[in-house]
């Protein structure tokens, strides 16, 4: 099997500027993140997927606000402790690391890509497969 081209590793460290929190698009939960989210929020799971979840086909997705914000974005992720898989693994997601002009433009986007602590080919695969988090020091 080819090596990934980014076999020597990438680089990124979150500035909580929250650009990726502040675009439209999908943030998508199961229910053991939907378990978690409503915990922190002292609701019941099914409480919070009524007022927090939208159905996308057979998924599910956080709402957003009417300016595309995630709902829990307030100067900062008001939920940071149980925020879902897809928003701890940013920004190793497949679709960025498809080849290096896809990473360039998230790198364009994203003050914290290319720059801070180099993660490792081994952990940026974990992230790709849900496991863990980019929170290195």
């Amino acid at each position: 099997m080819a090596k990934p081209w980014w076999k020597d590793g990438l680089p990124f460290k979150c500035t909580q500027c929250g650009h990726c929190c502040r675009i439209e698009g999908y943030v998508w939960v199961n229910q053991k993140e939907i378990e978690a989210l409503a915990k922190q929020l002292e609701m019941s799971p099914e409480d919070f997927e009524w007022k927090y979840v939208r159905r996308v086909g057979r998924r599910k997705s956080l709402i957003e606000k009417p300016n595309h914000e995630c709902i829990f974005w307030e100067d900062g992720c008001s939920v940071y402790e149980s925020r879902p898989t897809q928003c701890k693994t940013f920004p190793f997601w497949n679709q960025n690391l498809e080849s290096m002009e896809d990473w360039l433009e998230v790198v364009e986007e994203c003050p914290g890509s290319g720059t801070g602590v180099v993660y490792t080919a081994e952990e940026i695969e974990e992230l790709r497969k849900g496991h863990g988090q980019t929170n290195k020091k």
